[in-house]
């Protein structure tokens, strides 16, 4: 597949819990923190207040483009 497409959540500290950034390959309209952050380090109660905090980011990029600059680049 030249296309790689991601959803990453950066989650900073939250209460006893240290930061921590999640991948997952998801579609654009379920980028966030419900769809991507997995296992849910928090219980039940503290979903919606860890979720606020985690900033989700959709990106695309292309393989074949990041392999023909790396060859450029070490060649």
């Amino acid at each position: 597949n030249s296309e790689d497409v991601r959803c990453k959540c950066i989650c900073p500290p939250y209460k006893d819990h240290s930061g921590h950034i999640y991948n997952k390959n998801v579609s654009q309209k379920d980028c966030d923190c419900l769809h991507v952050v997995e296992p849910m380090p928090v219980p039940g109660p503290d979903v919606e207040a860890y979720c606020l905090r985690c900033e989700c980011k959709y990106e695309e990029r292309s393989s074949v483009t990041i392999k023909v600059n790396n060859v450029i680049l070490w060649a």
